[in-house]
């Protein structure tokens, strides 16, 4: 069990630790559920939010906001 003093620590998918507001590149094609687009891989992501859940950021890319992203598709840009 997890207490609330434990900080959730969030890595891409080269084991970088992330942070809110890092860029992010996407390592893999996403289909992205409800529309009919792709993220290619090579996007690049700027200022990336961190959730409550390690494995998953929140972001907007290619004009589409509200993404939330699985952390093993991504890697962290340097």
């Amino acid at each position: 069990m997890e207490t609330e003093d434990e900080e959730i620590i969030t890595k891409d998918a080269h084991g970088n630790v992330l942070a809110s507001g890092d860029t992010v590149i996407v390592i893999k094609d996403l289909k992205v559920k409800g529309t009919s687009s792709t993220l290619k891989q090579g996007t690049k992501i700027k200022n990336i939010r961190l959730t409550g859940d390690e494995e998953l950021i929140e972001c907007s890319a290619d004009g589409m906001k509200g993404l939330v992203l699985r952390t093993e598709f991504l890697k962290k840009s340097q």
